[in-house]
């Protein structure tokens, strides 16, 4: 992805979303403006020099997947869909948290368009985050032909201290590394702040070595970024990215509220707005002179994705009519994954199924059963992914068209092992993925 304008300085996109958090979180008199204003050169750099995608078009099949695992700065997403050229106008922003507005207090699927996967409850974005570039993997191993690498993007995610604290963290992420999810790419808001703490006390409750942990669970650690010099995290970005066989965990050491001269580094800074007096300080803190809500045009120049998006899917779409008329049915095939339809024939089977079923009329265990409807459908649906938390023998979810995935082949079936939490939040990356 083409970098953002250069004659527009980090420090100005940057502040852009750091005003337009405490800004809405103020009007709303609710919110979380802490981890958007300590995570916003991290934006810039991912957002704005990395994350391959398309405000025109949110739905393209090959863009980049982006979760915001710690959904309560949702404000940082809002901003950056809003600025990115999204169809999310100000007037949305200036709603933040209101009823019926596309700007909820934690992001959620299908209110704003560029919003993956619904956040919040933390911990829950990474898990998706695994189960998409899960997605990713396997329709790679499926689609990709010599020549034709159609399914080729990266998922990212920023998560923070309470994604890292939630168990089905630990879940997902280790079954990543197992996997070997050289797409996926997270980074973590390293800012030793919580609701209950102040300044570095969340090592009350908190002391994990987080280096080790995401090692031992082989990911590549890229440690002891600054995640407010946007040159280092463009750096780990890049660092991440070249590395293929495994998923990368970027820590990041930040500053909550950085810019907010009273308020910065504190707990009180993480749940609540920064109150009129600190939002003007903020201004003059930061050298941003505008109004409430007030960006300036070259800003927006700075941050508009549109032109770069668009170019980008005119690249991928003149590779896939290449692909296309080389492998037409499986360019076929996965057009029609990814918009969702069933097979042309799927309705005639399963009628024909449910007609065998009556007439035999067995006495069957529902797990049996279950067995007997899997093994009709997965060679009818060929997208359906399968798999069981180590229980594969007990609750016969595995078919004779069962093809179990590994770290280096692609499959429809996992061996989730014993993590079922990780394993419904991973279903819900696979199904939201597409394809």
């Amino acid at each position: 992805m083409d970098r953002a304008p250069a004659s527009v300085p980090a420090a100005d996109l940057a502040n852009a979303l750091r005003a337009l958090a405490m800004d809405a979180v103020q009007a709303a008199n609710s919110g979380h403006p802490g981890m958007p204003m300590g995570m916003a050169e991290i934006a810039v750099a991912l957002w704005g020099r990395h994350l391959r995608h398309n405000p025109a078009n949110p739905g393209w099949a090959n863009r980049d997947r982006f979760m915001l695992s710690n959904g309560h700065g949702s404000m940082l997403l809002y901003a950056l869909l809003h600025l990115t050229g999204y169809d999310l106008p100000m007037a949305e922003l200036r709603r933040f948290r209101q009823l019926h507005s596309k700007t909820p207090g934690h992001p959620e699927y299908g209110c704003a368009p560029g919003v993956e996967t619904t956040t919040g409850p933390l911990g829950q974005g990474i898990a998706n985050a695994v189960g998409m570039a899960i997605a990713e993997k396997l329709l790679a191993a499926e689609f990709n032909q010599p020549g034709f690498e159609i399914v080729d993007h990266h998922t990212y995610a920023f998560m923070g201290d309470g994604c890292m604290m939630e168990g089905v963290s630990h879940e997902a992420c280790a079954l990543a590394g197992t996997l070997g999810l050289g797409k996926l790419i997270a980074i973590y808001d390293d800012n030793s702040i919580s609701i209950d703490s102040e300044k570095g006390h969340i090592r009350q409750w908190y002391t994990d070595d987080v280096k080790k942990r995401f090692e031992g669970y082989g990911w590549q650690v890229i440690a002891n970024v600054d995640g407010h010099d946007v040159a280092a995290v463009d750096r780990a970005i890049r660092k991440a990215k070249r590395e293929r066989t495994r998923p990368t965990l970027i820590c990041a050491k930040t500053v909550i509220a950085k810019g907010a001269p009273h308020k910065a580094n504190t707990g009180a800074a993480h749940g609540a707005p920064l109150g009129e007096a600190e939002v003007a300080a903020t201004r003059a803190a930061i050298g941003w002179p505008h109004a409430a809500f007030e960006i300036p045009q070259g800003v927006y120049d700075g941050w508009n994705a549109r032109r770069r998006g668009a170019a980008a899917e005119r690249k991928w779409n003149k590779l896939f009519s290449a692909y296309e008329r080389e492998h037409g049915s499986l360019a076929a095939e996965l057009r029609r994954r990814m918009k969702g339809d069933l097979p042309g024939d799927f309705t005639a089977r399963a009628a024909a199924l449910l007609s065998e079923f009556e007439a035999k009329g067995e006495t069957l265990a529902t797990r049996r059963a279950s067995q007997l409807v899997l093994e009709a459908l997965k060679p009818a649906l060929p997208e359906l992914v399968g798999g069981s938390a180590d229980l594969a023998g007990s609750n016969l979810t595995m078919v004779k068209a069962s093809k179990v995935v590994g770290r280096d082949n692609g499959g429809n079936y996992l061996f989730y092992g014993v993590r079922e939490f990780g394993m419904c939040a991973l279903m819900n990356g696979l199904a939201l993925h597409g394809g």
